[in-house]
């Protein structure tokens, strides 16, 4: 039996977006464990201390990127196929990590694989959260010529989540007016609207994505992924990383 939430949270109902490459070891590629364990736990306590439903959308660039296999002569439509594969490798992982950690969860995907992960169907995914279970949303919209990005507005939008936090995994801590690993005076926003992300070229979240969001009224947060308590520190309200809204 779950315990009873201890603090109200900023959002009762969120989705985090979770790329693939964040998962990775450092050599990019394949899955780091002590990651898994982290964000699973993160989740998880943040689960216990404010009942709060999360849905997360995970990436799979850690083993395969659709762009890549297009730019290298693929047919797109196939390569973007592979990358929902991978989509649902990383889910698997990572309902592994939590239910390690002591975390109900439910894998759902939009590509159907009954063996291994639950069809998405909306109603039933919004069950699952009411009944305090983590779901993990894998295979992206099921259609090619979209990324895990806009897969994650549109789950949003259809579970009625109240926003999306977006974890970055590169040590930046939110959107900066440039690469702050490129150029030192680049600094960093609290709060920027769509508009501006869109405008000015910053690399949050695809242009389909952020219009999604203004369109549907849903906030994003970046933040980084791998500082210790940040979600939980995101859901007291604190100003962590950068509001897009």
């Amino acid at each position: 039996m779950a315990s009873k939430p201890t603090s109200t949270p900023r959002w009762n109902r969120i989705v985090l977006k979770l790329s693939g490459e964040a998962l990775a070891e450092s050599t990019g590629f394949g899955l780091n464990n002590d990651v898994l364990h982290q964000v699973a736990t993160e989740l998880h306590e943040a689960r216990q201390e404010f009942g709060v439903d999360i849905a997360v959308v995970v990436g799979g660039g850690n083993f395969w990127r659709g762009v890549k296999g297009a730019a290298k002569g693929m047919d797109q439509a196939q390569a973007d196929y592979m990358g929902m594969i991978a989509t649902v490798m990383n889910a698997l992982a990572f309902q592994d990590a939590l239910e390690r950690v002591g975390q109900s969860s439910r894998v759902m995907s939009a590509v159907e694989m009954p063996k291994v992960a639950e069809p998405y169907i909306r109603l039933r995914a919004q069950r699952h959260l009411e009944k305090g279970r983590v779901v993990i949303l894998a295979g992206g919209t099921g259609n090619p010529f979209f990324t895990t990005d806009t897969a994650a507005a549109l789950r949003a939008a259809e579970i009625s989540a109240q926003a999306i936090l977006k974890g970055t995994h590169s040590g930046v801590d939110g959107v900066y007016t440039a690469d702050p690993k490129l150029d030192p005076t680049a600094t960093k926003y609290s709060h920027i609207s769509y508009l501006d992300v869109i405008n000015k070229g910053l690399k949050v979240m695809d242009s389909t994505a952020i219009t999604f969001c203004r369109d549907n009224n849903l906030p994003i947060v970046v933040f980084n992924l791998l500082e210790r308590g940040n979600v939980k520190s995101i859901l007291r309200g604190e100003e962590i990383g950068t509001l897009v809204g």
